[in-house]
């Protein structure tokens, strides 16, 4: 089994790829560059560079997630079915989100409740937790936070079976959105001596890229949960 580019190489900008299918507000390529939308992170924006340049607004999977779509911007033109075209990233965008993904992993392990709910932002993102009546201290989430990254720990990802991952039950932290599982295995990503968990995000290859994390705001949602959003305020590093 090939991963995606977007798993195998998040640092890959830009590759050559040919045209499978293309029809009104859907393009498909034999090169899996763009991360599609799920599990709270957005969609790749970009370009295709061909015959005609066409913009992408987003990346979504099909009905059944079997394939992966780039969805055009309004108006752009389609390349041919069979055409060979440069796709090139928003890198920006997509590696602020690399660096606001991994730091909700080192969220998840400043505070170690149950996740309900997430979404990854642009060099921002939040988590909701389970964690009942406990306050949450802004000042101390942060040092905790600057300790962690601090350790400029790497990141790396490796796969485990499905049946592993049912063996070991307490991998997963999400209680509402579960990992893929039925294709026989599910890809795990750990940083070293921190943290290791289920997820099909892009992520940093160290700790010390996302630097300062912020976090920007508490909040009460409902008896049992709270939602904790963060920030990273520094420029990104050069990669």
């Amino acid at each position: 089994m090939t991963d995606p580019l977007y798993r195998s190489d998040p640092y890959a900008r830009e590759a050559a790829c040919r045209v499978v299918d293309a029809a009104p507000g859907r393009v498909t390529l034999d090169v899996a560059l763009f991360y599609p939308r799920g599990g709270g992170q957005p969609g790749d924006r970009g370009e295709l560079i061909g015959a005609a340049p066409m913009a992408v607004a987003d990346t979504i999977y099909d009905a059944d997630r079997s394939t992966i779509l780039l969805v055009p911007a309004g108006g752009a033109a389609l390349p041919a079915p069979g055409e060979i075209v440069t796709a090139r990233l928003d890198w920006p965008t997509r590696y602020a989100r690399m660096r606001a993904h991994t730091a909700l992993h080192l969220l998840s392990v400043a505070l170690p409740y149950p996740v309900t709910g997430g979404a990854v932002g642009e060099a921002e993102g939040r988590l909701d937790f389970d964690s009942g009546e406990t306050a949450f201290d802004r000042a101390e989430i942060e040092a905790r936070l600057a300790e962690l990254v601090a350790t400029d720990a790497a990141v790396t990802t490796r796969w485990i079976t499905d049946a592993e991952l049912a063996a070991n039950p307490g991998l997963v932290k999400t209680m509402k959105v579960k990992p893929p599982m039925g294709a026989g295995r599910v890809r795990l990503v750990e940083i070293a001596g921190l943290d290791l968990q289920p997820c099909g995000g892009t992520h940093v290859a160290r700790l010390a890229e996302i630097g300062r994390i912020e976090v920007t705001g508490i909040e009460k949602k409902g008896k049992q949960n709270r939602r904790v959003r963060i920030r990273l305020p520094d420029p990104a590093p050069a990669v």
